[in-house]
């Protein structure tokens, strides 16, 4: 029996670093959540790699002629090193530069984006929207913030207009407006300063 849990805990060790890099990954991403399966494969790859880097690490940090560096540091080193994989792999991931590189090879056409709503807004983040509401209406606006995906999730627009046929009628008095993303139909990506939209 102690074999047997001695032999567990060596598991969850070697395994542990590469579960804190996915966690960290989904948890700075708008990827939506893997089956269960599918976590464990990305777990299974973060320790892959992670296991070189702190191997090559360990390599290089150890002294001629003196024992390398112990067990207990080769543990906190692993998930130092499982915390900056997360990290670097969100970055890359939601800078799209991954696959930028590989565009620009011609490999691929796809992006780092877990959709082309999310690809959408990354690409125009600095630009003022119309949302096409359910019933026909319009609203005009700067988007402080906006749903990863198009069917959960709200907007919120600041600097809010509402669009009629004759001319905008502002907000006033009101700071940012909460819209439903499922109340959306369309989305115009605005050029140009808010004084000239069409421009």
């Amino acid at each position: 029996m102690n074999w047997a849990s001695g032999e567990i805990v060596g598991v969850l060790s070697f395994l542990l670093p590469g579960f804190v890099a996915a966690a960290i990954f989904h948890s700075l991403t708008s990827y939506p959540k893997p089956s269960p399966f599918d976590r464990v494969v990305q777990a299974l790859i973060f320790t892959v790699i992670g296991k070189a880097v702190t191997d090559a690490i360990l390599f290089f940090c150890t002294v001629p002629n003196k024992d390398p560096v112990g067990n207990n540091w080769e543990v906190l080193l692993s998930l130092a090193v499982a915390v900056v994989l997360g990290l670097l792999a969100s970055y890359l991931l939601n800078r799209d530069l991954c696959h930028h590189c590989l565009r620009w090879l011609g490999i691929t056409r796809e992006t780092s984006y877990p959709s082309e709503w999310y690809s959408a807004f990354s690409r125009h983040g600095d630009s003022y929207v119309i949302l096409h509401l359910k019933g026909e209406r319009h609203l005009y606006g700067w988007p402080e913030e906006w749903p990863s995906r198009p069917d959960e999730g709200h907007f919120r627009i600041a600097e809010a207009e509402w669009l009629t046929e004759n001319e905008p009628i502002p907000a006033k008095g009101v700071s940012a407006i909460l819209i439903p993303a499922n109340e959306v139909e369309m989305v115009e990506f605005l050029s140009g300063t808010p004084e000239d939209p069409e421009e």
